[in-house]
């Protein structure tokens, strides 16, 4: 049997494929200006400087829009939670060190540019916005990948529990999660300026994506039970970034009912696709261990498929009801 990898040496055999795609990142990633991306004509002073203070009238987004704008914006905000945890998995030294770095400052673009444009806009409230702020980075983030039974539960069966493959597999899905949520913000929004912000936004996170998901591939190469095992972890324990949020319920669920961000979209366009890049469930190198690791990732998928069409039929019914109560009220 094949020695099982520490952490260290896992960071150690994965260096050159994190130096290969560092490389490949900053060879098609293209700098932009947050800037270029806001309307500035059109703001003008709060009542703090002699103008005058929010009012929901100044806003030109709807509601799915000012709950997507939000949501997108605070989970942006909480990056050094992010920052901590994908630091605290990596090494600091060489490709890893440079890629946390640099992953940070992209991130940071995006927070930059979603606030000013929402504030010059008068999008949304920006004194409820802080106040999320403040909220929801003090209560940080760190995402329930998994749980002390399955550390116990792999140390039993010989498999020492390694952090940064949770962190990784857990990064893959959501940076492909958030490309999928801003791109459909940018579109709800109706307006051309926000859009071609949220294409650009969207368009850095699916490069994040590409980088965490070839490490992770890497890693199922090198460690195949290990990297499954975290895999299943992550997939079956998935919550998104802004999990905590003021509101986050709220917004999820008219988010999810108005299409930006729903069960179908994140099993047909998230975790189905990288799963299939991995090979997961047709690769031949797992053990007892991965196997079993495996068949539970594919009875959650199934669960997760029932749950989706279930979720339509109500989000369906939901919509229907809504649309006779306007019909009633316009006639």
């Amino acid at each position: 049997m094949a020695r099982e990898l520490t952490q260290l040496e896992l960071l150690k055999e994965l260096s050159g494929v994190a130096e290969e795609n560092v490389n490949r990142h900053l060879k098609i990633t293209r700098d932009w200006n947050p800037h270029d991306y806001v309307p500035w004509d059109e703001g003008r002073n709060f009542a703090a400087l002699g103008g005058t203070d929010f009012d929901p009238e100044q806003s030109e987004l709807g509601d799915v829009a000012k709950a997507a704008m939000i949501t997108n914006l605070l989970t942006e905000d909480n990056l050094p939670s992010y920052h901590r945890v994908i630091a605290e998995n990596f090494s600091m030294d060489d490709a890893w060190g440079h890629w946390v770095g640099r992953w940070t400052a992209e991130e940071n673009r995006h927070g930059i540019a979603l606030r000013d444009y929402l504030v010059v806009t008068r999008g949304v409230d920006p004194v409820a916005l802080e106040e999320a702020r403040m909220i929801h980075m003090t209560n940080g983030f760190n995402p329930e990948m998994v749980n002390v039974e399955t550390v116990d539960q792999m140390r039993h069966e010989g498999i020492e529990y390694a952090g940064m493959l949770h962190a990784v597999a857990y990064v893959t899905f959501q940076e492909l999660a958030t490309r999928v949520s801003h791109r459909n913000t940018g579109k709800a929004c109706d307006d051309p300026i926000a859009d071609k912000m949220l294409q650009r936004i969207a368009a850095d996170e699916n490069l994040h994506m590409i980088f965490y998901r070839n490490i992770t591939g890497a890693a199922l190469d090198l460690a195949p039970d290990k990297a499954i095992t975290a895999v299943r972890d992550v997939v079956c324990n998935f919550q998104m970034p802004g999990a905590g949020m003021p509101n986050f319920r709220r917004h999820g669920v008219l988010m999810a009912k108005h299409g930006i961000y729903d069960l179908r979209q994140h099993l047909e366009e998230v975790v189905q696709p990288v799963l299939r890049k991995w090979n997961v469930f047709e690769r031949d190198d797992y053990t007892a261990v991965g196997e079993a690791a495996r068949d539970e990732l594919g009875a959650f998928l199934d669960k997760l498929a029932e749950d989706t069409v279930k979720f339509e039929e109500m989000r369906d019914r939901a919509l229907a009801r809504e649309a006779k109560k306007r019909e009633a009220k316009a006639s």
